[in-house]
């Protein structure tokens, strides 16, 4: 019980991480003036593959962040990783976002920037090595980064059926001895 004798509620651990990327002031121009909102760019994930990105807007920041997360959570994405780093390097264009993510060797970290780094380091990653090439844009870099992870998941395919084949190969190359 604490002084004012209530008792202590126990916080609980939300569901995923968060990470405000940019938080704008946007402006629309009416008769009578001015009218001003919030636009929120979030990351959100669990570090354990799971991540997504999503924009908000509102009359306040707190309304805009509240948005940009359930748009996170709509848009979330399983990230398929190979011993804390990707399977292979992978170049996306997306727009004018260019973003090339490539594995790294265990205890590299994470060698990578601004919205890149916030994705990558939320989706669990531990070892890459990333460019951000073209805008500096943090959400269209940010969507992006979630497009290359997302361009893994047929890679991970093609490699669990070119594995399947070397395994059959190897049996019957022993059956025939």
């Amino acid at each position: 019980m604490s002084r004012d004798n209530r008792p202590r509620t126990k916080k609980e651990k939300p569901e995923y991480d968060q990470k405000l990327l940019d938080l704008a002031r946007v402006t629309r121009v009416v008769k009578g003036g001015r009218r001003f909102r919030f636009r929120a760019s979030l990351v959100i994930g669990n570090r354990k593959g799971k991540v997504g990105v999503g924009v908000g807007k509102g009359a306040d920041v707190s309304d805009s962040i509240k948005k940009a997360y359930d748009d996170a959570r709509k848009n979330m994405i399983d990230v398929p990783m190979c011993k804390n780093t990707i399977a292979h390097e992978v170049f996306i264009k997306m727009g004018s976002a260019r973003v090339m993510l490539k594995p790294a060797a265990k205890g590299r970290g994470i060698v990578a920037g601004g919205a890149v780094r916030a994705v990558v380091d939320y989706a669990g990653i531990k070892d890459i090595v990333s460019k951000s090439l073209g805008t500096a844009n943090k959400l269209n870099v940010a969507r992006a980064t979630v497009k290359a992870l997302e361009s893994l998941k047929a890679a991970k395919n093609r490699e669990a059926r070119t594995g399947e084949k070397a395994e059959r190969k190897a049996k019957d190359s022993a059956v025939v001895e």
